[in-house]
């Protein structure tokens, strides 16, 4: 059987970076890769109800071990990655018995992975860290969770002695832009609680995400030849870039804030004289003040109607995801195993905040409280990226031991 270091390298080496602008589901039919790889590994396994659905989502059981109705729990990984880094053609590279010190990416040499901005390397010489090669990103955002989900599946079904309730494996795809549980059905799951493995170094538990809104604001001028543009001619593009321009640059961004402060981030943006767009990400740890950041953008482009009459400004806001914490208030056990898991495992856990979101603040506020937890992942969505296997083995141990612990639980009416 494949080591979880030949499952992640495998899984890597697959191209499924997801599609924004694409509506059809999966985004990029690419993504269909590894689903079919993965289901094809549950069967493999002996795994019970595999299903591959047209969306790209793969299920399976683990069968339980233990003789009392335990409840069911799920783990869930998203097969998608950013698209904003290329994900073609990533070629991971492994770094054995690492000896410190900073790490150029010899495929880009002018990118290097320094221990400065990524203190969690001092504790880890002599392990292996996996990096791309510089050109592309590494996809442990979420290569790394589907590749310790499927080796802890892979022990359990090995080692029938761990005692163990159902264990559902759920894949989703086009995660990385807010669409992971579409076409999730999750009374169909049929689990009390969900884990999502999307997270960074080890120990850590995840409780609670941002909530999120995306803003889209288009600005409609008047394109006319430059020529004869005087009084007539409304440039879109020179609105749009005053809109922008009059954003915070001391606060409400990614770049002045942490820990529980929110931001007002753009993302993208294009477009031309007649009509330019700019999409941005809304992000707070409470609606209150994703309402604020609405609120904010509508007073700049308020102040831009009164000095363009002639361009039309809109602002769209629609709903991503919403902080998981409440939902998990529901089945508080979710928490408290994981927890116990984690210290099974030889860990001090850290039950913390995430500043973004995951599959499961949505399977969250479905009905199915879903917290996160840490397999190694490390500047995810860039070049950058990369992660450990010691991490990732760590991640393996703690779900083994959150099998068991959910293996003493008795299942309720």
């Amino acid at each position: 059987m494949p080591t979880l270091l030949d499952r992640f390298l495998a899984y890597v080496r697959i191209d499924t970076q997801a599609d924004e602008h694409s509506t059809t589901s999966p985004s990029s039919a690419k993504q269909l890769d590894l689903c079919r790889l993965l289901a094809a590994e549950c069967r493999s396994l002996g795994l019970a109800d595999v299903d591959l659905s047209p969306h790209g989502v793969v299920t399976a059981t683990v069968p339980a071990t233990v003789a009392h109705a335990a409840p069911t729990i799920a783990w869930v990984a998203h097969v998608d990655t950013s698209p904003e880094t290329s994900g073609t053609g990533v070629a991971p590279i492994v770094h054995r018995d690492y000896r410190g010190g900073d790490i150029v990416l010899p495929g880009a040499p002018d990118r290097v992975i320094r221990v400065a901005d990524n203190p969690e390397l001092a504790g880890l010489v002599g392990a292996t860290i996996i990096t791309s090669d510089g050109t592309t990103l590494l996809g442990a955002d979420d290569k790394a969770g589907v590749a310790v989900i499927m080796a802890a599946a892979e022990r359990l079904v090995n080692r029938r002695e761990v005692a163990h309730g159902p264990i559902r494996l759920v894949f989703t795809c086009d995660e990385e832009i807010g669409r992971g549980t579409e076409h999730l059905d999750v009374a169909r799951i049929g689990a009390v609680c969900g884990y999502t493995l999307d997270g960074s170094g080890r120990g850590t538990i995840d409780a609670e995400t941002f909530s999120a809104d995306l803003a889209v604001v288009t600005v409609t001028g008047v394109n006319i030849h430059p020529s004869i543009g005087k009084g007539r001619l409304v440039n879109a593009m020179k609105i749009l870039g005053e809109f922008l321009a009059a954003l915070p640059t001391d606060r409400l961004s990614p770049e002045t804030t942490a820990g529980r402060d929110g931001f007002v981030h753009p993302y993208e943006i294009g477009g031309g004289v007649a009509s330019a767009e700019a999409r941005l990400i809304l992000r707070d740890f409470d609606t209150d003040g994703l309402a604020a950041h609405a609120r904010l953008l509508e007073s700049i482009a308020a102040d831009l109607r009164r000095r363009h009459p002639r361009a039309t400004i809109t602002i769209a806001v629609s709903p991503q995801y919403r902080n998981m914490r409440e939902g998990l208030e529901r089945e508080p056990r979710a928490v408290a195993l994981a927890v116990a898991a984690t210290r099974a495992a030889g860990m001090e856990p850290t039950v913390d905040v995430i500043r973004g979101g995951t599959d499961g603040s949505l399977l969250t506020a479905l009905g199915l409280p879903t917290p996160n937890l840490s397999t190694g992942e490390h500047n995810p969505h860039s070049p950058l990226e990369w992660t450990s296997l010691e991490e990732m083995e760590s991640a393996v141990e703690v779900l083994v031991r959150l099998a068991e612990a959910w293996g003493r639980e008795r299942a309720t009416a």
